[in-house]
């Protein structure tokens, strides 16, 4: 009986203490809601916090990633070259020569087979090796109306390798009829070796005015006017700077229009007044290419930007990532997924050959290799639009790569490092793994 007694008497405060304990619980639950209000506020804030850090995390893994896809080479294998036979790799195509005139037909032989009519170009564009300001303004016509190359010739003939390119081309005519379209101011034999052919000439006194011309020359074919334009130096000292434009002009019906560092020529003004103060205009190069000054004459005309890099690399890069959402101007690529030409700043000529490479196939606009090599910024551009895969590579995104030039002026080991940089890779940096 004592021993129940204790049991019970046990019992009895322990069922107590529990209630007690409940009741303090359910006191404190009711007369603080704020406080527990609050610390729920914290622990999603903490949430939250711990979402931020998972985010951050992700942007950090991919700065890693970009860093990683960034880094040039340490080791290099002497060997490579040795017994080379192969021109292209998997993801670079190159036209191995260093003439600009035999470019430009590799150019055209690439990207019209002619086979057939649906790949025969309507009209080839034949412009003066050594006129780059010709040629470069010449672009303009390569997609629209013309839908062909531009092959340069001697501006007091046409080399036979030319003609036999024209011939294999077998133009069908533009929507004018037009076969073959010359440009600049050529001697009277150019033209009688064009006999058979229907020509159509586009001349000029000066580049601003040859430019003027073909812009006026495309308005007529198009019934109108592009709004936006392209401002760039005529200056033989800036070319590098003005070249890259090529590639946009011959995808897209902008036209580049000249002006010089402290000069905006009346022939562009009178240009850019067709587009009755509506104009979009985007200079290309820094303010020691063109000026600040010549900027503000050009508000008059409409909105103006610029796209400008330190140097002739970087200022290429900077028109490779520009996109303009407004209009839709410019290429924005940022991503992977494209085609990339690359030049040697010692050949600038060999950028207005491939120009072709931008209106058809992979439509690549042009990154400048500094004498031929990679700078840090062209890892770096490279590092962004690097494709990658978590588990299975033949889905893509993938790159692809144009060369223009033989190994003297981008070597094969430059070559290689491309190669590599485009190559679509593991996700995690740990190259192809199982796949």
């Amino acid at each position: 009986m004592k021993k129940n007694s204790k049991l019970l008497i046990f019992l009895t405060v322990l069922t107590a203490f529990m209630l007690f304990s409940a009741s303090c619980s359910n006191g404190s639950s009711n007369g603080h809601t704020g406080e527990h209000t609050e610390d729920m506020n914290h622990e999603k804030m903490d949430h939250e916090n711990m979402n931020d850090h998972a985010n951050h995390n992700g942007k950090d893994s991919q700065s890693t990633k970009n860093q990683d896809f960034s880094k040039a080479p340490a080791q290099f294998n002497p060997n490579a070259e040795e017994s080379l036979i192969v021109k292209n790799t998997k993801n670079i195509t190159r036209i191995p020569v260093a003439d600009p005139i035999r470019a430009s037909i590799y150019v055209s032989q690439t990207i019209w087979p002619a086979t057939h009519k649906e790949n025969q170009p309507g009209a080839v564009i034949l412009s003066p090796v050594g006129q780059w300001q010709t040629t470069l303004a010449g672009a303009d016509l390569i997609h629209h109306p013309n839908n062909g190359p531009i092959l340069l010739i001697h501006q007091d003939n046409i080399p036979d390798k030319v003609l036999s390119e024209i011939k294999r081309l077998n133009p069908t005519g533009n929507r004018n009829g037009t076969q073959i379209v010359v440009l600049g101011d050529v001697s009277n034999n150019v033209i009688n070796q064009l006999s058979g052919y229907k020509i159509e000439q586009i001349k000029g006194k000066n580049p601003a005015e040859f430019a003027r011309n073909v812009d006026q020359a495309y308005a007529e074919v198009s019934e109108g006017y592009p709004e936006s334009v392209i401002i760039v130096s005529s200056e033989d000292q800036h070319k590098l700077y003005s070249i890259p434009a090529v590639n946009w002009i011959s995808h897209m019906p902008e036209p580049i229009l000249f002006a010089a560092e402290h000069e905006l020529p009346k022939e562009t003004k009178d240009a850019l007044k067709k587009r009755n103060k509506k104009a979009n205009i985007y200079i290309l190069g820094p303010e020691k290419v063109i000026s600040k000054d010549v900027e503000n004459q050009l508000k008059e005309y409409g909105t103006v930007h610029r796209i400008a890099g330190n140097d002739p690399v970087t200022t290429s890069i900077e028109f490779a990532k520009f996109k303009d959402k407004d209009t839709q101007f410019g290429w924005g690529i940022t991503e992977p997924g494209h085609g990339v030409s690359f030049i040697s700043t010692d050949s600038p000529e060999l950028a207005l050959a491939a120009a072709p490479f931008s209106h058809l196939g992979k439509h690549a606009p042009m990154i400048w290799l500094n004498k031929g090599q990679l700078q840090q910024e062209t890892y770096d551009f490279l590092a962004s639009i690097k494709p990658t895969f978590q588990d299975d590579p033949t889905t893509g995104p993938y790159n692809h790569g144009f060369i223009i030039g033989d190994q003297k002026q981008i070597s094969f080991q430059t070559q290689g490092i491309l190669d590599d940089k485009l190559e679509i890779a593991q996700e995690d940096g740990h190259g192809h793994g199982g796949h």
